[in-house]
């Protein structure tokens, strides 16, 4: 899966200058829960020519992601909480714990998703 570590290191580059560490690593690792996510369980990651697109925008006090992805018609973004023992399950229950705000949308006019989230910065 190389898109995660191809927007890690793309959002490295914008924010690394601007964010602490504690703040720039939480956005890093929250953006690579979602993308996962959307690689995982939309059709950005089942069909050739699936897409992912990552927006992202720092603003005084907060840095806002929003990850779109192809969609899905078997699934939904929810948190679940992870059980202890499991090796996945917990990104958005990540997303739910770190972030300051999140959210998700369906895309009436095309097909597709967002999953978006706000962390101090």
């Amino acid at each position: 899966m190389s898109s995660v570590p191809a927007a890690r290191a793309w959002a490295h580059g914008l924010l690394a200058v601007r964010l602490a560490p504690p703040a720039l690593d939480d956005v890093l690792l929250l953006l690579s829960e979602v993308i996962t996510n959307a690689v995982t369980h939309s059709d950005s990651g089942r069909t050739a020519g699936g897409r992912v697109t990552v927006h992202l925008t720092h603003d005084p006090g907060a840095v806002h992601v929003e990850v779109t992805d192809d969609g899905s018609a078997t699934s939904t973004p929810a948190v679940h909480v992870p059980d202890a023992d499991s090796d996945g399950g917990r990104g958005l229950w990540l997303v739910d714990l770190l972030a300051t705000a999140w959210g998700s949308s369906r895309h009436d006019d095309e097909a597709g998703r967002s999953v978006w989230f706000q962390v101090p910065g």
